[in-house]
């Protein structure tokens, strides 16, 4: 009876392993179920003859009381997650510091959790979940139910396999379907429906919902022999694990990488699981090792999110903020999500009208977008998941910083305070931003804390801070290096071009393309304020609106005050582009890949000092695509579109 009844196990593993892995059947339902119970009789009369690897474990056992905590041997870290071209462009930029000509394997990131599964001798003892990353829960009971996971290999090894546990798209909806019947409260998405239902104490219940593994990373490859990633998933299939081989791709170059990352996003709606991004990992395991770890993730892969155009969440308070010129704004505020490739936390409610408009409410589950790409806005209210006790919005009467009436113009609320506190801390953190004087290392935390312990009121003690530096190292969270950096950024931000130092005065209605365009035409500070409003007024792009708004910020005696203060500390008060070029005039410019020897800064300023512009898509539009090495789909689409594509020495031929 022992042999049939270890024949029988034989019998059935091998059919689920074609079944499974190969994608080719070669016994029928009705065999299969004829196998699988006179195995199931066979255990019943001789109990003794029972397996730990038997398929008849895959129906669940013994309901736990709770589950027991385990230790992974190697930490089961995870990839940082990227979400646009260039963040693929740098990660590669990185890795070609440490290897050379590197190979990466691109595996679709399946929308589930993570698992590690240990086998002994061929035979699984033991599936935890991921956890913190250091300690898991053992979830073996319920992972022997998951049918694509072998319990017995084809080669009697030790070893720990790692992947992903999902639900499929056609399960989830059985299980909605069930949970309708029965009036229970519907899964959300088939990644918390299969974390919700692998975490059961009763592995009946966990059975029920036909839960699936995908195989993807052996935590210790050069033990079998391995010498590539593509290797070790090649194993995994020839051991009886179920791959993605069929979407899985190798790349060589950010092109390859932008190329695959798109197909596999236009085929992502037909799949039959979800997916939400691609996994990027270089090849070679002796790569691997020579990147290694930092303390919180591999060095040597990064998991790229497909972007979400727009996501529910739940507005968890509305809060209002100050802006430099006074305008107070509502923001809805909610748990971080990603949303077209950002992580966000909040989202504008733009002003009172707004708010009575969509009549949002604290509580409200909302949809959150991108606007135009740049601001996170509010869409669209979901009244029939409103909660009956929920409050109509309340626009604020007074400064929630200063306490000060407001007033209002047009749509808009404004605190009249020139001396509130929010105001000026707003003030002081567009002056050190990116485009305007970017003294890197001051962000919004770094200046709060700095006003308010004193050190900097006003723009001019931006560079008064070496004063100060014993009293500011004794605060907690600076060192002597991170002080250093925040005066070398000070001092470097002194010789910035005349146009950076006007965006960063923050004058109403006038942005950097504008500061730019008032540093060409004027050519020192000195000039610009004694303009007057008929000259401004008839620059282009300018206009009598922006032209009142700078005459009357140069009549303020405050504001020359503080522009006297930074003349004195040795501020540049000169334009130091080219004031006279009009080579690219009315031409636009697109970057892909990585040049030779300018970096995109570099490049991006030489075009807008002669005149051009710089765009982030190539168009019917686009006059010039400058062309890097490994440049990404932007120059398909330019070939597609027949632009005018140049290299560097082409780029500076035009220069010159």
């Amino acid at each position: 009876m022992k042999k049939r009844y270890d024949e029988l196990i034989d019998l059935i593993n091998d059919a689920s392993y074609k079944y499974y892995v190969l994608d080719n059947p070669t016994i029928t339902d009705q065999e299969y179920d004829d196998y699988y119970n006179e195995l199931l009789n066979i255990e019943k009369k001789y109990p003794e003859l029972k397996r730990d690897d038997s398929p008849t474990n895959r129906v669940g056992g013994d309901v736990l009381e709770k589950f027991e905590k385990v230790t992974h041997q190697n930490p089961m870290l995870s990839f940082d997650d990227i979400f646009n071209e260039d963040e693929i462009v740098l990660f590669d930029e990185r890795i070609r510091k440490t290897v050379k000509n590197p190979e990466y394997t691109l595996e679709p990131k399946m929308d589930g959790l993570s698992g590690s599964l240990i086998y002994k001798n061929g035979v699984l003892v033991r599936g935890a979940t991921r956890g913190d990353g250091v300690v898991g829960e053992n979830i073996t009971n319920n992972v022997k139910t998951i049918k694509s996971i072998p319990l017995k290999l084809t080669e009697n090894i030790d070893i720990e396999v790692r992947g992903e546990i999902y639900m499929s798209k056609a399960s989830f909806e059985k299980a909605n379907e069930e949970r309708k019947k029965q009036k229970e409260s519907l899964f959300a998405n088939p990644r918390n429906a299969a974390a919700g239902s692998v975490r059961q104490l009763d592995s009946k219940v966990t059975a029920s919902r036909n839960l699936d593994f995908m195989a993807y990373f052996i935590p210790n490859p050069e033990d079998y022999g391995l010498k590539t990633q593509e290797e070790s998933l090649n194993y995994l299939r020839k051991l009886g694990f179920v791959t993605n081989y069929k979407l899985n791709s190798l790349a060589h170059n950010v092109g390859e990488i932008i190329d695959h990352i798109a197909y596999l996003g236009s085929i992502r709606k037909s799949l039959p699981y979800e997916i939400d991004g691609v996994v990027l990992k270089v090849n070679s395991l002796l790569d691997e090792q020579k990147l290694g770890f930092t303390s919180r993730v591999p060095r040597w892969g990064i998991a790229y999110k497909f972007p979400a155009e727009e996501v529910l969440t739940t507005i968890e308070d509305i809060k209002f903020t100050v802006g430099r010129t006074g305008k107070i704004t509502p923001n809805a505020v909610f748990n971080p999500v990603h949303v077209a490739g950002s992580l966000i936390s909040r989202a504008t409610l733009h002003n009172e009208d707004y708010c009575l408009e969509k009549d949002v409410r604290i509580g409200d589950i909302v949809s959150i977008r991108k606007a135009g790409d740049v601001i996170p806005e509010v869409v669209e209210v979901k009244l029939d998941r409103r909660k009956e006790d929920s409050k109509p919005f309340k626009m604020t009467d007074v400064c929630p910083m200063c306490n000060t009436k407001l007033i209002k113009k047009d749509a808009h609320h404004f605190c009249p305070n020139n001396h509130c506190p929010a105001r000026n801390v707003e003030k002081l953190i567009h002056f050190a931003s990116r485009d305007a004087m970017w003294i890197d290392g001051f962000g919004e935390n770094v200046l709060e804390d700095f006003y308010n312990m004193g050190f900097i009121k006003e723009f001019s003690d931006f560079y008064h801070l070496a004063d100060y530096k014993d009293e500011l190292m004794s605060m907690e969270g600076f060192g002597e290096k991170s002080i250093n950096n925040l005066l070398e950024a000070s001092l470097r931000s002194k010789n910035n071009s005349l146009e950076r130092l006007v965006f960063a005065l923050g004058i109403r209605y006038v942005g950097s393309k504008k500061s730019k365009i008032l540093a060409k035409k004027f050519k020192n500070m000195d000039n610009l304020i004694k303009a007057d409003f008929e000259t401004l007024e008839n620059m282009d792009e300018i206009g009598p609106k922006i032209a009142s708004s700078i005459v009357s910020y140069f009549q303020d005696e405050e504001n020359l005050n503080q522009i006297a203060k930074l003349k004195e500390i040795g501020l540049n008060m000169e334009y130091l582009g080219s004031s006279d070029s009009s080579l690219f005039d009315g031409k636009t410019f697109v970057l892909t890949g990585t040049l030779p020897t300018l970096t995109r800064e570099e490049a991006t300023k030489m075009i807008e000092d002669n005149g051009g512009k710089v765009s982030s898509s190539v168009s019917h539009k686009t006059d010039y695509v400058l062309l890097g090495e490994n440049p990404g789909s932007k120059y398909d689409k330019a070939i597609e579109l027949g632009i005018v594509i140049i290299n560097e020495d082409g780029f500076k031929e035009l220069l010159s």
